[in-house]
């Protein structure tokens, strides 16, 4: 009896649902809903939850647990790297976040998360990563010309920086090429640099270097003589000398050299044959026309008839290739005194001059005789018999200055076949 009083009086506290609604069922049907033992049904707004979907009242005079709707909250969102969000309505249900990164970022992941009703984010928090390749600039050149006797030019630029949209952390810049301020040789030079960012994204730019060098045209050695050139032979500021070869005689300028205008200095060099004047009355008059420019072989026979004269005439007829190579100019004086001739190839020298030219040198004039004279008109070597032109130009080639000669002919490719 006690019991069914206590079932049939109110005995917990009243439900009040704030953001929800309650139904109640009273054991037996009892008028007021909150007697022991009735079970009441929570249902809460939606954005609302509650600890629990039904409540009893129990002996105690309290409900069995709380009943209240609380606001429905998802846990504070973490913040992405390099990045952030906005939302609608904080951490509350349905809220909406909207991600964003930091310039020079990208979104890897879903843009918006909304808060749902079971408390959990309808997505994972996003992550910002640098794809952006970090920016490079490189110099503009433009073509250089090179230096007066160079075929270089120096080429000097600022070393370009990156410039990164991200972090702004970013690697030495790497050059493939040559360096500022290095010495570039003429044509064209492709260059580039190349950063790198945190990320490993790569940034490169490309750049040419062009060398020019001015050249006048190109000047040739002139006929029966040499020339010898430094730098290119060709480009601004080279010089280029010239030198004629023995028996001939130069006429122009014995240098000259490539100006900024692209023409060359002084006049054309030409080797003009050298004009013998058999005309004068001395020997030595005669002699020192050949002095430092020609060798001398002078054959002295008593008639035209001799024997080794004949002999020593046709061996030289075959060698004058070799005798021209060697600058030998050959002087014959035939005859005895008072009918003496002497000749130079087909030019004739007078009675005179042929007798003036055997007293000086000593040349008996009743035999066969060969005196030898170098470029210094030095009397080198004195054969009373014919030689061999074998023989005769291994002496020649044991000359001072020969040496030097022989180089040269190498040069230009001048020589003898046999």
């Amino acid at each position: 009896k006690y019991m069914n009083l206590h079932r049939r009086t109110p005995w917990c506290a009243p439900i009040k649902l704030k953001h929800g609604a309650v139904s109640c069922r009273t054991p037996r049907g009892d008028h007021h809903r909150n007697v022991m033992g009735t079970r009441c049904k929570i249902r809460c707004n939606q954005g609302y939850e509650s600890q629990s979907s039904e409540v009893v009242c129990m002996a105690s005079k309290h409900w069995s647990s709380n009943y209240a709707c609380r606001e429905i909250r998802c846990p504070k969102l973490d913040m992405p790297v390099n990045g952030g969000y906005k939302c609608s309505d904080g951490s509350d249900f349905n809220s909406r976040c909207q991600f964003f990164c930091s310039p020079g970022f990208s979104l890897k992941g879903q843009k918006t998360a909304t808060c749902q009703h079971t408390s959990v984010w309808s997505v994972g928090v996003p992550t910002c990563v640098d794809l952006d390749p970090p920016k490079i600039k490189c110099p503009t050149l433009k073509d250089k010309w090179a230096e007066p006797r160079k075929l270089t030019a120096r080429v000097t630029w600022d070393t370009p920086e990156g410039v990164d949209t991200a972090d702004g952390i970013l690697t030495d810049v790497i050059l493939k090429g040559k360096l500022s301020k290095s010495d570039f040789p003429e044509g064209l030079h492709k260059m580039s640099y190349t950063v790198f960012d945190r990320a490993g994204n790569k940034g490169s730019c490309r750049f040419t270097v062009r060398v020019r060098v001015r050249r006048c045209s190109p000047l040739f050695p002139p006929d029966n003589g040499y020339m010898k050139c430094d730098g290119d032979k060709d480009n601004y500021g080279a010089s280029c000398e010239f030198k004629c070869t023995g028996g001939f005689e130069l006429q122009g300028s014995a240098a000259r050299v490539c100006q900024y205008g692209l023409t060359w200095s002084g006049s054309d060099t030409t080797c003009a044959p050298m004009n013998i004047n058999v005309g004068v009355r001395s020997a030595a008059a005669l002699l020192d026309q050949f002095y430092e420019k020609r060798r001398l072989l002078i054959i002295s026979a008593p008639t035209a008839a001799n024997h080794n004269y004949r002999f020593q005439m046709t061996n030289l007829q075959h060698a004058q290739c070799g005798l021209d190579l060697r600058h030998v100019t050959v002087i014959e004086l035939v005859g005895t005194y008072p009918a003496q001739v002497g000749r130079i190839r087909h030019r004739l020298l007078t009675p005179a001059l042929a007798l003036q030219l055997r007293i000086l040198l000593r040349i008996p004039q009743r035999s066969f005789y060969m005196v030898l004279v170098d470029k210094q008109g030095i009397d080198k070597q004195r054969y009373p018999f014919p030689i061999t032109t074998a023989e005769l130009f291994t002496t020649i080639d044991t000359f001072p200055l020969r040496k030097d000669e022989m180089e040269l002919q190498q040069e230009a490719g001048q020589s003898c076949q046999s």
